[in-house]
C-alpha cells in the first residue's frame, strides 16, 4: 500500500509517563515552564481522564512535537466539542508537516468520539500560529478573555 507520508515521518502516539522530560521541554518551548516532575503529573492527569488526550510526535525515539486535546460539553452548542489546549513542534522540526499531521490525528480522534467542532486558542502574539491554523482550515472565532484567580 502506497503512502503519502515521507519515510522519516514521525509516529503520532499517546504520551506515556516516560515522555515527561520531552513533554516538559516542549511545553517550555511553547512558553510554559514545566519541570520533568510537573510534566509527569500532567501526563498522569491526562491518562486518568478519558476526555483528554496528549499526543507525541516521535522520530527516531525523540519527541519532536506534542498536541493536547480536551473534550467538553458546550451548553451553547448543545453538543460535545474538542479544544486543542497545546500544540508545539520543536524548532528544528518545523516546516516538515508535523503540526498538520498532529492536527489531523486530533481531528480523527475527535470525530471518532462524536465531536463535530474543534476550537483552538492561540496567543495574540503568535502570528505564525494564526497563519498555520488558517492554512489548516480553522477560522477565527470569538475573542477570549482571561482572569487569573489569585490565592
Amino acid at each position: 500500500m502506497a503512502s503519502d507520508e515521507p519515510v522519516d515521518a514521525p509516529a503520532i502516539r499517546s504520551a506515556k509517563i516516560g515522555d515527561a522530560s520531552d513533554v516538559g521541554r516542549l511545553l517550555e518551548l511553547l512558553g510554559y515552564p514545566c519541570s520533568r516532575d510537573e510534566a509527569a503529573d500532567r501526563i498522569v492527569t491526562v491518562l486518568s481522564d478519558p476526555r483528554q488526550q496528549l499526543l507525541i510526535a516521535e522520530r527516531d525515539g525523540h519527541a519532536c512535537g506534542l498536541i493536547s486535546m480536551a473534550m467538553v460539553y458546550s451548553v451553547a452548542h448543545g453538543a460535545e466539542l474538542a479544544r486543542i489546549t497545546a500544540l508545539i513542534v520543536a524548532d528544528d522540526c518545523q516546516r516538515e508537516g508535523i503540526g498538520r499531521r498532529m492536527l489531523r490525528e486530533v481531528e480523527v480522534r475527535a470525530r471518532q468520539a462524536g465531536v463535530s467542532r474543534i476550537e483552538v486558542t492561540s496567543g495574540a502574539q503568535r502570528h505564525g500560529g494564526h497563519a498555520f491554523y488558517r492554512d489548516c482550515g480553522y477560522s477565527e472565532g470569538s475573542l477570549r478573555f482571561v482572569k487569573l484567580l489569585g490565592d
